[in-house]
């Protein structure tokens, strides 16, 4: 009996670890069109919060996607609350503005309906979204979240976004912007990253809910990821 519930125990772990593997192929390796497709079934559905990011290299679809529901009558455009985020290389205040711009003409959208610091530390800023030396190590760079957040509250003054938010802060980071002198817009959200793909795959940003546009990996860069890249406008 031992030996037989041993083995089923077994059994079980393997079941999981294929199974996670596998949802983890389908999250980074998805074919061109399945985020487009996947945003159409989820507003047929009943899905109006769509939870999107530069880092999923797919805006072009999804904002294709939201685009034709409008036009066929299924939704209007203030029915969809889109989430955008900032990410790291974007934290620089003169990077924050041209950044969400080249979302919203991406998406081909007037404005997101949230836009959030996606991770409270920054990349060096530049053409690689996940920068590393020759060791491997990531390549950090020292940004004034005070300074970055100033920044989106001028694209939220400017009509660009209609709320702000960040996501993954401590309570640290959070104080930092709410004490922050001169405060004009609180943060509304604090969106926390919680997937089990990151006990085991450190290197995975997963999506979070409810309706996630795709996922991001910092994985070395492929010929596909460039490719959507491009069709995003980002190289």
């Amino acid at each position: 009996p031992i030996v037989v519930s041993f083995l089923f125990v077994c059994f079980l772990v393997f079941v999981f670890l294929f199974v996670l593997f596998f949802s983890f192929l389908l999250c980074v390796f998805t074919p061109k069109g399945t985020a487009y497709e996947s945003v159409k079934i989820a507003i047929e559905t009943g899905y109006r919060h769509i939870d999107g990011a530069l880092i999923y290299y797919n805006e072009h679809e999804v904002g294709q996607a939201i685009r034709d529901k409008i036009a066929d009558g299924t939704v209007k455009r203030e029915d969809i609350f889109y989430c955008g985020k900032l990410w790291n290389t974007f934290h620089p205040p003169e990077l924050v503005r041209p950044t969400l711009e080249k979302t919203l003409t991406t998406l081909q959208l007037d404005y997101v309906d949230l836009y959030i610091i996606e991770l409270p530390m920054a990349f060096k800023p530049g053409d690689e979204f996940n920068p590393k030396d020759e060791s491997g190590k990531w390549l950090y760079h020292e940004t004034d979240l005070c300074a970055t957040w100033e920044a989106l509250e001028a694209c939220k003054d400017a009509g660009l976004v209609k709320s702000l938010g960040v996501s993954n802060f401590n309570k640290r980071q959070l104080e930092l912007i709410l004490n922050k002198p001169g405060l004009k817009h609180k943060p509304v959200s604090n969106q926390i990253m919680d997937n089990s793909l990151i006990i085991t795959l450190p290197n995975v940003y997963p999506a979070s809910r409810p309706m996630t546009a795709g996922i991001g990996s910092s994985a070395p860069r492929d010929p596909e990821k460039d490719k959507r890249k491009r069709m995003d406008g980002w190289i």
